[in-house]
């Protein structure tokens, strides 16, 4: 029989050979490099005894000659070390001990072994297993510890394995400060180069005079669209972390079209009514002409500041929040649907936080729960109820806007009926136009708010002709890019596209100069929902000392962290 084996001896280092590829590693390293037919065996180890290189291959060379075909015995001896092994498919699972080792330790530390892969490896051949090196080189650490097997179970090693890193966050965190240190430095930059530019065109148009004119005016410039991109804050404290609501994101104003009706292109951001300050009849010309050469000039526009979420006013509050990122495939289907939520914990007394929360969800069992280090798990399983492991410590109060983490899940699905809302682009070019028409089809789970659907444009001075829309749309110059807004998808827009099913669709016809049409992908969707995937809800609250239950809010929200059609 010709299978391929892995090894992870207790005495600290880990072998997977093959006739093509090598792999090695320790509780703490792993390494993969290849061997072609004929050439010296590379390795790599970082061991917690001294054992050499040659000592490592003559080990790895004298196993296939020992086990020989009929054989059932699951141990081979030699003078010096024992072979403990176990056929798994097409691979050996291989533990290589010391003749003193105990040899029913070594048994149980090899079914224990054989659970843990097929945990990490679907498949168990060489392809499989070199694709998931890393997941079981970090589960193998968790059974094999200095040596010595772990009194652990195949969950345990699985929890420890997905358990967060504190420096992965402190990481995250720094990294993201110099991205928005990086981002306003940009900004400023931006605005200076626009203001230089501006004045250098009144002095080239008018004159000194013109400029004379020109400065009643509260603000001239070019309205540039905003995108902030959401990344979670965490915070830290002696019971956990937790996200919540951020700050909300503004709403840019948009040009309404009729449906189905030509619309002219608008290239700013409809301006406010509101009282003017008078400006010069030179001045009113120079803006003329500006617009003439295809400038985007806004009048006395001041940046709206972003509406923070609201402060818990309720003795209690309960924040469900689930990120859905959703890659789209441009011809149909997608590559990935991963959904992640938290159940944040806000309390404004300390009094109120001798608490148990019983939650209710949706029975899917593609769902997978984790809750915080802190949380009675063995409660939560069996009665749905989240409580401290100690009845005699409150939950934390004065926490951060994002509230204290209790609960996370995490859902992963290959079904395309689960994708909220599908994308279809069709770009055509036909002599020296292209043809683009974008059609969306939102299903019936969820009733969407705020819909944005962005589509990259080749470089253009003038707005795209929007023959036909479905909503309104917006053309943003700088980033080449065409947003198309939908306030809101629900029942009342809905159609029956089967007995039993009921659908959403709209679409959009633009033109623009020929263009490649992968220059319209990825396309990036944004939009809000106020119910789901988990369906969680707060049942009740349950109070530890006696007495009437605190009252309590909930907030439920879904958002996009990344959704694309690619």
């Amino acid at each position: 029989m010709d299978r391929r084996f892995v090894s992870h001896p207790l005495f600290g280092f880990k072998l997977l050979p093959n006739s093509s590829s090598l792999l090695i590693g320790t509780t703490n390293q792993v390494y993969c490099c290849n061997r072609p037919s004929g050439s010296s065996l590379q390795q790599a180890s970082d061991q917690f005894v001294e054992m050499s290189r040659i000592r490592i291959e003559g080990l790895l060379a004298a196993f296939p000659k020992l086990i020989g075909s009929g054989k059932q015995h699951t141990y081979v001896e030699t003078e010096n070390v024992r072979y403990v092994y176990q056929p798994m498919e097409d691979v050996y699972l291989l533990l290589v001990t010391n003749k003193q080792s105990n040899i029913l330790e070594d048994l149980d530390t090899l079914r224990l072994l054989s659970k843990v892969v097929p945990e990490y490896s679907a498949s168990l051949d060489e392809e499989g297993i070199c694709k998931h090196a890393f997941e079981l080189i970090f589960a193998f650490d968790e059974v094999i510890s200095i040596g010595n097997k772990e009194n652990v179970t195949v969950d345990q090693v699985r929890q420890y394995c997905e358990m967060e890193s504190h420096e992965e966050r402190l990481h995250k965190l720094v990294l993201q400060s110099k991205i928005n240190e990086t981002k306003d430095v940009m900004k400023r930059k931006a605005n200076e180069i626009d203001k230089s530019k501006i004045e250098r065109g009144i002095l080239d148009k008018g004159g000194y005079s013109a400029l004379q004119s020109m400065s009643s005016m509260s603000s001239v410039g070019r309205m540039d669209s905003a995108f902030s991109n959401d990344m979670g804050t965490l915070s830290g404290d002696t019971f956990g972390s937790g996200s919540g609501f951020g700050p909300t994101s503004k709403v840019d104003s948009f040009s309404s079209k009729s449906k189905g009706r030509p619309s002219a292109a608008v290239t700013a951001p409809t301006k406010g009514m509101g009282m003017k300050l008078g400006k010069s009849q030179r001045a009113n010309q120079f803006l003329e002409s500006l617009k003439a050469e295809g400038e985007d000039i806004v009048d006395d526009v001041r940046p709206t500041k972003a509406v923070a979420a609201p402060s818990p006013t309720d003795p209690v509050t309960l924040t469900v929040e689930e990120k859905l990122n959703v890659a789209l495939k441009r011809d149909g289907g997608f590559t990935n649907f991963d959904v992640q939520g938290t159940l944040s914990l806000q309390i404004l007394n300390q009094d109120d936080g001798f608490i148990q929360v019983q939650i209710e969800s949706a029975v899917n069992p593609e769902i997978k729960f984790k809750t915080h280090p802190n949380i009675n798990k063995e409660l939560f399983s069996s009665e749905n109820i989240l409580g401290s492991k100690d009845p005699n410590r409150p939950f934390p109060s004065d926490q951060s806007s994002d509230g204290l983490g209790l609960l996370k899940w995490r859902m992963q699905s290959k079904d395309e009926s689960a994708v909220p809302l599908t994308i279809n682009c069709w770009p055509s070019v036909s002599g020296n136009e292209t043809y683009v028409s974008i059609e969306y089809e939102a299903s019936s789970m969820f009733e969407l708010q705020n819909v944005v659907i962005s589509v990259p444009l080749p470089a253009l001075r003038d707005a795209p002709n929007v023959r036909q829309i479905d909503g309104e749309w917006r053309f943003d110059s700088r980033n080449s890019i065409l947003e198309w807004s939908i306030l809101l998808i629900d029942n009342s827009n809905r159609r029956q596209v089967a007995k039993y099913i009921k659908s959403c669709s709209g679409s959009m016809e633009f033109v623009v100069p020929p263009s490649d049409t992968s220059v319209f992908f990825p396309i990036s969707v944004r939009f809000s929902a106020t119910s789901t995937f988990s369906d969680m809800k707060v049942a009740s609250i349950v109070p530890l000392k006696g007495g009437s239950p605190p009252k309590f809010s909930q907030r439920t929200q879904l958002v996009t962290e990344s959704y694309q059609v690619v």
